[in-house]
């Protein structure tokens, strides 16, 4: 086409070539105007889109705080100037009230030194176990250890020591168990020592046992007091109100609900009074940023999908005005805020319930008397109103949500337990006169066992010690078993007990469900003494809980219960408690609160498949779309010029034609014969 294109103009003289560009160009024009528009329109639509996200996720900032119900369990203290107590923490929803407490003493740690050794990387060369069980020291008058109390709510800890361990081996064995023990190897007079360190509290103290002669400087018992006790374990002491109370640890955070503080030291006489409060304007804040947020978000929406005046006072159309899943989508969210908030039944179901109403053009605006009187009358209704709520009319279930709750259906809904979950446990036979004539003395016999829970089974667990009653059994039984390397590995746990009116011990696991069982195996020649021979004790296996919610069988696992997969309900999680299935059917509510029904909305449309994202890539698709189009464009564009350039070169040719023509007539005539010339 080139050379058709530079052949043109030769014969005619007319400037062809510009003028097939001309009339290329006026071809072209209309088609890419509206190819420029669109592309226009689009660029700005997914600019506008850009800016409604914005929008959107600023207005979902404020929402977080106000769906949360902590917002509205807000707490504030007003501490004296003390060095005695350091307030540590205050939790949303702490127990509110006026306080005055008094430290008689602060708690401490027992710590023992044993073993020496001039090299602490030396190898000892002795080996074995050493056992170390937790629990209460007696003392006398002149503080010499006169008995131990073990603590069975607390694990025993099994050290084995190598014949190539050194103290600062022993030491890292410790202090890797986990126990709370912390272990060191310090320098006394030239000579290395082992020091270990309780937990605080009284019934954290330390006895220690070695089952090698070898190991004897490490023992820390009644028959056995090698180790130096260089400071007894005590509780911290404390009157609260008048009332007292002793603590295992200075860091204390069960005496008050919600408020964390640290004893620092005793001061007899000393009362420090304080007061914890509902704090509302935390609450009341967020609120008004909500209604703040809200209002600014409307005006940004309503400048880009609907009509607006600029600074000229002329009328300016948004950029979305004309597009449907904006203006739908700002139109759910305007509807979300005016309409009853979903799974509320009664009290404060909708803003206008605390004076917040919805004014002419869309926007939120407060009336202050009403709001007022909501926040210091019906505080309560407000959280509702707002943060996400569940409720149980049945005591002994507790409805808590999953992390698909953003799916759940906020209502009520009936349930319905029909078996109560249970744990596995395993019951021995009468002792009968065992502990008539104390003390039982273990020593003297086999007494050992080992002892399978949920499945695991633990390493062979032996009683050696001398009991004065089955409560001292009971709780070396427990300290022992949970102390087993391979239950701690797997995290399984039993609760020993000791029936006095039938004379029997059990072994109850700490779980519940069908997993939840309890064996024993190998036992000792003597442990029918105990009633815990093969032929005496009975096993029986835990179940999982089971109900129906709506209807709908529920999944037991344990003591959860789980709604049917996809049912409106999922999400929800129930803890049941054994005794629920004795308060037959009842009701369990959910709400997300306005502040999560908004939240969950906002997440849906700003989601990587929510309808902005789709509607983004249709508008990106449709750029694409008029990529194409320009170069289908200027493919039509080159034939269009190709075909009249090819047009204006035939004329050329025919106007070259007719010059050449009329050259060649030029003194035709003169040359005719028979033709005479004028002179």
């Amino acid at each position: 086409m080139t050379n058709i294109i530079s052949s043109l103009g030769g014969g005619s003289g007319i400037d062809t070539q510009s003028l097939v560009s001309q009339l290329t160009e006026i071809e072209r024009a209309p088609r890419e105007q509206r190819l420029d528009q669109r592309q226009t329109e689009l660029e700005s639509q997914i600019s506008a889109y850009g800016t409604l996200k914005s929008a959107l996720s600023e207005f979902q900032g404020v929402l977080s705080p106000l769906g949360n119900a902590d917002t509205f369990n807000a707490r504030s203290v007003a501490f004296p100037d003390t060095d005695v107590i350091t307030p540590n923490s205050l939790d949303a929803g702490a127990q509110t009230g006026s306080y005055q407490i008094e430290v008689e003493s602060v708690a401490s740690a027992q710590t023992l030194v044993m073993g020496s050794n001039s090299d602490p990387k030396a190898a000892l060369g002795n080996s074995g176990e050493l056992t170390i069980q937790f629990g209460e020291w007696a003392y006398d008058v002149s503080d010499n250890p006169t008995g131990f109390t073990v603590n069975g709510d607390k694990a025993a800890l099994n050290i084995t020591v190598d014949a190539s361990d050194s103290l600062e081996t022993i030491a890292d064995k410790i202090n890797d168990s986990d126990s709370g023990i912390q272990a060191s190897v310090m320098n006394v007079d030239g000579n290395y020592q082992l020091m270990l360190s309780s937990p605080s509290g009284a019934d954290n103290a330390m006895q220690i046992t070695a089952s090698d002669p070898s190991l004897s400087d490490f023992g820390f018992n009644m028959g056995n007091l090698s180790a130096l006790e260089t400071q007894q374990a005590s509780d911290a002491v404390m009157k609260v109100n008048g009332l007292t109370i002793n603590r295992q640890t200075n860091t204390i955070d069960d005496v008050i609900d919600g408020f964390n503080f640290t004893l620092n030291k005793a001061s007899v006489g000393e009362k420090i009074n304080f007061s914890v409060d509902v704090d509302k304007g935390v609450a009341e804040q967020a609120v008004r940023d909500f209604v703040e947020a809200y209002n600014s978000f409307l005006t940004t929406a309503k400048n880009l999908t609907g009509y607006s005046k600029d600074e000229n006072n002329n009328t300016v159309r948004g950029d979305l005005a004309t597009d449907g899943t904006a203006k739908a989508l700002v139109s759910r969210v305007r509807e979300m805020i005016g309409n009853e908030v979903d799974g509320i039944e009664s009290g404060f179901t909708a803003l206008t319930n605390l004076g917040i109403r919805t004014e002419r053009d869309g926007s939120l605006s407060i009336s202050e008397e009403e709001f007022s009187a909501a926040f210091s009358n019906n505080f309560d209704l407000v959280g509702e109103l707002f943060a996400q709520n569940t409720s149980s009319e049945n005591s002994f279930v507790e409805v808590g949500t999953g992390t698909r709750v953003g799916n759940t259906v906020p209502g009520s809904y009936d349930v319905e337990i029909t078996q109560d979950p249970s744990k596995g446990v395993l019951s021995g036979a009468d002792i009968g006169t065992l502990f008539d004539t104390p003390p039982f003395d273990a020593s003297t016999g086999d007494y050992s066992f080992d002892i399978s829970v949920n499945g695991v089974k633990s390493n062979t667990i032996t009683l050696s010690g001398s009991y004065a009653n089955a409560e001292e059994l009971r709780t070396e039984m427990q300290s022992l078993i949970n102390g087993d390397e391979n239950l701690k590995g797997a995290n399984a746990k039993v609760d020993v007990g000791f029936d006095a009116a039938t004379g029997q011990f059990s072994f109850t696991s700490r779980e519940y469900g069908a997993n939840s069982k309890v064996s024993l195996s190998n036992q000792g020649a003597d442990m029918a003494t105990l009633g815990l021979d093969t032929g005496s004790v009975t096993s029986t296996a835990g179940r999982d809980v089971a109900g129906t919610i709506n209807g709908e069988p529920g999944f037991g696992a344990g003591e959860v219960l789980l709604p049917e997969l996809g049912s409106d309900a999922y999400g929800l999680n129930l803890s049941v408690r054994p005794g629920a299935a004795a308060e037959g059917t009842f009701s369990i509510g959910f709400s997300r609160g306005l502040g999560g029904e908004l939240n969950n909305l906002i997440e849906r449309f700003l989601s990587k498949d929510g309808s902005i994202a789709n509607r983004e890539e249709n508008m990106g698709n449709q750029l694409d779309r008029i990529d194409d189009d320009r170069e289908e464009l200027d493919r039509r564009m080159e034939q269009f010029e190709a075909r009249i350039s090819a047009q204006f070169l035939a004329m050329e040719k025919i106007v070259t034609s007719l010059q050449s023509t009329g050259d060649s007539l030029d003194g035709l005539l003169d040359r005719l014969p028979f033709t005479a010339q004028s002179k």
